[in-house]
């Protein structure tokens, strides 16, 4: 049986004051180009690595979750270091605080995960060149058709565990 070794990553806020850990791999990584994300970051993209919150531990400091707007109407919590304020992941509606969205930026090594795809590009910037080989759409996508099996397990067995969301 070949088992794959635990895969950690770790990450910090700007004045490192509060230093996290995530452990395993990302459900998915995704670039969002779309006009929020672009001003939400004050960049070009938002490059956010979705992985289970219980997964992402705190070893320095704390995070303050801060409720803010978001392009779907519903909201986001963004979890921001509370000494400089730089946003180290994000919780949105529909996962709730099960998921979280870290800032890939905010990684130690920040290159170990590329995005597996890229959304909204039907507003990214003209000069942002989009990679070959990379899946790239102009709105959002459908997880069934782009996660990989394992991504998909994790995710039905969060699906599980939520309540029923009102219609």
């Amino acid at each position: 049986m070949n088992v794959e070794p635990a895969v950690e990553r770790e990450g910090a806020c700007t004045c490192r004051q509060v230093r996290y850990r995530m452990s395993g791999r990302p459900l998915f990584v995704h670039c969002c180009h779309c006009r929020w994300c672009q001003r939400e970051t004050g960049s070009a993209f938002a490059l956010n690595a979705m992985i289970e919150t219980d997964r992402v531990t705190l070893l320095q400091g704390h995070a303050e979750l801060v409720d803010t707007p978001s392009n779907s109407g519903e909201g986001q919590r963004i979890a921001r270091c509370p000494h400089c304020r730089v946003a180290l992941w994000s919780h949105y509606a529909g996962f709730g605080a099960a998921v979280s969205f870290v800032r890939v930026g905010t990684l130690d090594d920040p290159d170990a995960l590329p995005p597996q795809i890229h959304i909204f590009t039907e507003s990214r910037q003209p000069w942002v060149a989009l990679p070959a080989g990379t899946p790239a759409v102009t709105q959002y996508y459908k997880a069934s058709e782009m996660w990989p099996p394992e991504s998909l397990a994790r995710r039905a067995a969060l699906l599980a565990k939520m309540p029923a969301r009102p219609k």
